[in-house]
C-alpha cells in the first residue's frame, strides 16, 4: 500500500546510521569545511559558527577541533539546528571533550526553522517568549563531569524536542520551539558578551555549514527559499556559507540505474542555486558572491570503508554484508523512498546489480559538490 503521507528520507534512522558508519562522507566534508578557517577573520567577542543541520554532530565536532587548533585563545559561539531528538542526543554525547579542550565555548542547539534558527527567534511567527529556553551551566573541570550533567538533562530535553510530520510536505516540524544553551560556569564572566539571551540574539556568523540540508529532488527555488537565502542572510561581514550536496556521476548512481534506469535525482548544481538566489532574493545576493572554484575542487569524492579482502574482482567473491552496506549507501544518497524500495527488494535483482558494480569499480564511491557563498567585506 502506498503511503498518503510524504516520506522524508533523511529521517530513516537505520539507513542514516549505517551510511554514516560505513562511508567517509562526514570525514571528507569536515576536512573541506575546516580548510575554510584559513579565510575566516573573527571579530570580538567570538568566532561564530552555525551548522544548518548538525545531525549526529560528526561534522560539527570535527570542525570544532579544527577551530580550536587554529584559534585556541578565541571564544567560540557554536549554534546547531537539528529537528531530530536522537541526533541531538548523539551530538551532545560528543560535546564534553570539546568543552574541556576549549573552555571558552558557548554551544547552542535549536529545533527552529532555517529562517528562525540563526537568530534564535520566531521572526514574527509568534512571541519569542513562547520559546522553551533551556540553559545548562556546567560545573567542574573535567569532561566526565560535563558528560554527567548533560546526560542528566536528557529527559528534560526530550520532553521539549518533539517533532510532528508536516501534512503538506511530510517533513518533520517542531511541536514546541526550543533553544538549548550550554557553557561552562567557570567561563561565564569571560563569555558574558557571547552567551545568547531570549529576544536579543544576532546572527552575523563567520562560517555557516550547510551539509546535505535539503532533498535532492526539490526544485532550486524551494532550496533557495527555505535554506540558502536565510543562511546567506545570516552571514556577518566577510562570512562564508559552505554548502554541500550530492552530485552523482559515480558508481553509487550506477547501482541505482541498474534497478531504476534513467533515475536522475541530482539535478541542481551550485550555479543554479546562485542564479536562483540572484533572481528571487536580489537584496541578499547583492551583498554576497559565489566564490568560484575549479571543478576538481568543487567536486570531491568519498567512499565506503572496506578491507582489501572484502572486494573481489570476481563478483561471487563479495560478501553479503558488504553488498547490503553498499546497497544501503546507494539508496540513501539517491534518496529512494521506502515505497519504491519494497519492490526492488522483493525482486532481489538489486543484490546482483550491487555485486557487479562493486567488482567493476573495485569498491564504492560517491561524489559531492561543494559551493561557497561569501558576504562582502
Amino acid at each position: 500500500m502506498t503511503s498518503t503521507t510524504p516520506f522524508r528520507f533523511y529521517d530513516n534512522r537505520q539507513k542514516y546510521l549505517l551510511f554514516v558508519n560505513t562511508c567517509s562522507e562526514k570525514w571528507e566534508t569536515s576536512e573541506r569545511i575546516g580548510a575554510e578557517f584559513e579565510h575566516v577573520r573573527p571579530c570580538p567577542p567570538a568566532l561564530r559558527l552555525f551548522d544548518a543541520g548538525m545531525g549526529d554532530g560528526t561534522v560539527l565536532v570535527r570542525v570544532m577541533r579544527t577551530m580550536h587548533r587554529r584559534f585556541p585563545n578565541i571564544p567560540f559561539y557554536v549554534c546547531g539546528k537539528e529537528i531530530s531528538l536522537e541526533d541531538v542526543r548523539l551530538c551532545l554525547e560528543k560535546l564534553p571533550d570539546r568543552l574541556y579542550e576549549h573552555p571558552m565555548t558557548v554551544f547552542v542547539a535549536t529545533n527552529l526553522y532555517y529562517y528562525q534558527a540563526p537568530w534564535l527567534s520566531l521572526q514574527g511567527k509568534g512571541d519569542d517568549m513562547s520559546i522553551n529556553w533551556l540553559v545548562l551551566e556546567l560545573e567542574g573541570e573535567h569532561s566526565h563531569e560535563f558528560e554527567d550533567q548533560i546526560t542528566n538533562m536528557q529527559r528534560q530535553i526530550a520532553s521539549y524536542w518533539q517533532a510532528a510530520a508536516s501534512e503538506k510536505t511530510g517533513n518533520p516540524v517542531y511541536v514546541t520551539p526550543t533553544v538549548l544553551v550550554i557553557y561552562r560556569k567557570d567561563q561565564k564572566f569571560v563569555l558574558d558578551d557571547v552567551i545568547p539571551h531570549r529576544g536579543e540574539c544576532r546572527a552575523e556568523f563567520d562560517l555557516v555549514v550547510a551539509s546535505q540540508p535539503y532533498r535532492a529532488r526539490v526544485k532550486p527555488s524551494i532550496k533557495v527559499r527555505n535554506v540558502v537565502a536565510p543562511l546567506a542572510k545570516a552571514l556577518g561581514t566577510g562570512g562564508r556559507l559552505i554548502g554541500v550536496h550530492s552530485h552523482g556521476h559515480d558508481p553509487g548512481l550506477e547501482i541505482i540505474r541498474e534497478v531504476w534506469p534513467g533515475e536522475d535525482p541530482f539535478q541542481t548544481n551550485r550555479h543554479m542555486l546562485w542564479t536562483e538566489l540572484q533572481k528571487s532574493y536580489p537584496n541578499i545576493a547583492a551583498d554576497c558572491a559565489l566564490e568560484e572554484a575549479p571543478h576538481n575542487e568543487a567536486i570531491f569524492k568519498y567512499g565506503m570503508h572496506t578491507l582489501p579482502s572484502e572486494i573481489s574482482a570476481q563478483p561471487s567473491g563479495i560478501g553479503t554484508s558488504t553488498l547490503l552496506a553498499a546497497w544501503n549507501a546507494a539508496v540513501y544518497v539517491a534518496q529512494i523512498d521506502d515505497d519504491r524500495l519494497e519492490g526492488a527488494i522483493a525482486d532481489g535483482s538489486y543484490i546482483e546489480a550491487t555485486r557487479r558494480k562493486l567488482a567493476e569499480h573495485g569498491g564504492l564511491w560517491f561524489q559531492n559538490e561543494l559551493y561557497k557563498i561569501v558576504r562582502h567585506s
